[in-house]
């Protein structure tokens, strides 16, 4: 960019990488970035930034980044003008939706959106205007499990209760990383600092993970636990609280629905210590479940978090349900140093019926139930390949939009649905990379870089560890040629609906724009928050809101928000809803299957501080290590295959990739580690300069799945290990 003679300012900003939104300072010319660094005086991050953070100059200045629309010719992609891409992409998807229907095209959105105001408004105005059953999104690769339980226990699917960290006693992290990860599902910046302050007050931080990754490392006592085997150990424990006559009567028979405890009782009698030990890991006997049990049950400020890896398991739902389950039986449900709802700044939106949340309400051709009007993306190959055999097909696909998404490396067997995509009519990408997704779209369409954007954060803050908020205007002056992210999609939106409704959506299409955009909500959504000023002269505004450049304080977690969060017809919680008796039978059969370990490797994925998801490989400040895309083997699992550290093949029922092996005792025996997101070189899409690794996908499988959330099982995959032929 050029060099504007300006006098360099500072900026703070959080960042919009993830969920934690670490706070950061921006020194600033004109229109140029020169620098970015943590913000010491951000009072929820309080100095701590992670290195994708920190990278965000190189994802701003990256020739990589895409800053002109992008078109098919030729069967090439090539630079073009704003108003031919937005007639090629609209003629494109009128033409299949007046081909097949409005069924015929589908969405699938990104991980990305979510950290995205504009972004998120967006794409709910593209459901608005041109809806669809063929709608899916990242949340059936990851959250799934969390939203449904939530919907199932509370009535509402964010009503999600996270732990009072900083008051907490007992933490039990299941199959989550948040060292790593901020505390997904759990916003917490400086993760590492908050777990070693549980200890220094006598706390006590338990781990189950098949490895023992960097929180573990950190935790008082790690247990190795098999994939997809946490739900018994949960189940475990519940009956033992039950048995032992350990629960909270007293909030039970405030908040659960009569009886409940008997039926609980009966339901889970099959998963006794005895039963589940030597089933769940190779340490975790009869006595250590108990005392984790009784230990658990004795601390009245404790709380367990579960995350990626029981959620992307085939009993997901059925395993977020127990941690549901555990701290609701011991009473630790909405009290201090247990688990807790946080107050967002937009939680009035509890107060909306749409924002609750739906389950089977339709289904799709292969029985598949929607969750909030999505369907799994298992099926999203399946439902292509429909319409290539059939073009009657009910629900078939022959179009596909992507908002900020690459199905192509998210989800599973990656490789078939990549042939899929390629045979569809018409495909559209909104991103700022030619991903693997985007380099087989017809049309790319780029939003600005998001430090053009403004910042605001209203579904991360609804999971953080303290009630917190910020605003934050554009880092940078947007450049005029440049549409925003919900500019970008209302323009599209609006010009597929000129093409296929008549006046009186033209009519709505135009109202709904305007009343959804950025800059017309995010003031009523301060104004009318928990904080604001609503009608009246004192309280939060947005302009107030703008004026805390580090962020709000934070202020703790509040006991008696429960009261707002449940939305059942009874006002109670259902502590043991219809869908979870009838798939309990399903994980009582693990309790008479072959333990794992025996002679079957299973894979599981892992998180990385330098990588998030599929589109952050191209910054050479997260490229400086080693083993980025490693397969981590047990060396005696790696001396059973025969395999030494180095090249080696890794299969699955769905296909074969060539792994790099790197030995870890990390690793609990007869499980194998590789981090999804990689893979980028086959296709060409100049993702990752230097190192591409290999994507994971090829071998998960989408005939693998939990059949209660439809989550796909991305974890605990049966795989095979050997060496390269010679």
């Amino acid at each position: 960019m050029p060099h504007t003679g300006s006098v360099p300012t500072t900026h703070h900003r959080p960042c919009h990488l993830c969920p934690a939104s670490c706070g950061m300072t921006l020194e600033i010319e004109g229109d140029r970035l020169l620098s970015v660094r943590n913000d010491p005086e951000d009072p929820f991050s309080l100095g701590y930034c992670c290195p994708k953070g920190l990278a965000i100059e190189e994802l701003h200045n990256d020739p990589d980044r895409l800053r002109r629309p992008l078109v098919r010719r030729g069967g090439e992609l090539v630079e073009t003008g704003w108003d031919e891409a937005y007639a090629a992409a609209a003629e494109g998807l009128a033409g299949v939706i007046k081909r097949h229907g409005k069924h015929g095209l589908a969405t699938y959105i990104g991980n990305p959106n979510v950290h995205h105001f504009g972004a998120l408004l967006g794409t709910e105005l593209w459901r608005q205007l041109l809806p669809t059953k063929n709608r899916y999104t990242a949340n059936s690769q990851d959250v799934n499990p969390h939203l449904l339980i939530n919907y199932l226990t509370f009535g509402m699917q964010l009503a999600h209760p996270v732990p009072d960290l900083d008051r907490i006693r007992f933490l039990l992290v299941v199959g989550a990383n948040p060292s790593v990860s901020n505390g997904s599902l759990m916003t917490a910046p400086g993760m590492p600092s908050r777990l070693r302050a549980i200890q220094a007050r006598g706390g006590k931080v338990v781990v189950l993970d098949p490895r023992r990754t960097e929180t573990a490392r950190l935790a008082s006592e790690h247990h190795f636990v098999w994939p997809d085997r946490d739900g018994l150990l949960l189940l475990a424990m519940a009956h033992v609280i039950l048995r032992e006559g350990l629960e909270d009567a007293a909030f039970l028979e405030r908040w659960a629905r009569p009886g409940v405890v008997d039926r609980l009782r009966r339901a889970l009698a099959p998963f006794t210590p005895l039963a589940v030990s030597g089933r769940i890991g190779p340490d975790l006997d009869a006595e250590t479940v108990t005392r984790l049990a009784l230990e658990f049950a004795g601390e009245k400020r404790s709380a367990v978090y579960g995350r990626l890896g029981p959620s992307n398991a085939a009993h997901g739902g059925l395993t977020i349900w127990a941690v549901t389950l555990l701290n609701a039986l011991v009473g630790n449900l909405d009290r201090v140093g247990g688990s807790m709802f946080p107050e967002a700044l937009g939680s009035w939106i509890f107060a909306l019926p749409q924002s609750r949340g739906s389950y089977d309400r339709y289904r799709s051709p292969q029985g598949a139930a929607e969750i909030s009007g999505e369907y799994p993306c298992h099926i999203l190959a399946d439902q292509i390949e429909r319409g290539l055999a059939d073009p009657t097909a009910e629900q078939a696909i022959f179009g596909l939009v992507t908002f900020a998404g690459n199905p192509i490396l998210s989800v599973p067997n990656a490789t078939r649905l990549r042939s899929a995509v390629e045979k569809l009519e018409f495909r559209v990408a909104v991103d700022i990379y030619r991903s693997e997704t985007a380099q087989l779209a017809d049309v790319v369409l780029p939003p600005r870089s998001p430090l053009h954007e403004p910042f605001f954060d209203t579904i991360s803050t609804h999971f953080a560890v303290a009630d917190v908020g910020r605003y934050s205007p554009p880092a940078l002056p947007p450049p005029p040629d440049q549409p925003s992210e919900y500019q970008l999609v209302a323009r599209l939106a609006s010009e597929v609906v000129r093409r296929t409704r008549g006046l009186a959506g033209q009519v709505r299409a135009r109202l709904l724009v305007a009343s959804l955009s950025p800059e017309r909500v995010v003031g009523p959504i301060v104004r009318f928050g928990p904080r604001g000023a609503g009608i009246g002269p004192s309280g939060l505004t947005q302009a107030r809101l703008a004026r805390h450049v580090h962020g709000l304080e934070p202020t703790p977690l509040k006991e008696g928000r429960l009261k707002r969060r449940v939305f059942t017809p009874d006002r109670r919680i259902d502590l043991l809803p219809g869908p979870i008796r009838a798939d309990l039978p399903r994980l009582e059969e693990l309790l008479s299957a072959p333990a794992p370990g025996s002679g079957q490797l299973l894979l599981i994925g892992r998180r990385q501080l330098k990588s998030n998801n599929s589109w952050l490989h191209n910054l050479p400040k997260l490229q400086r290590s080693s083993h980025r895309c490693s397969l981590l083997v047990n060396p005696a699992d790696a001396a059973a295959a025969g395999v030494l550290a180095g090249p080696a093949l890794l299969s699955s029922r769905v296909g074969e990739i060539e792994v790099e092996v790197e030995l870890s005792k990390d690793m609990a025996p007869g499980v194998v580690s590789l981090p999804h997101g990689w893979g980028h070189a086959p296709h060409g899409a100049g993702l990752a300069r230097g190192n591409p690794g290999v994507n994971v996908n090829a071998i998960t499988d989408d005939q693998a799945f939990d059949p209660l959330t439809g989550n796909s099982a991305l974890h605990g995959v049966p795989v095979e290990l050997r060496a390269l032929s010679t």
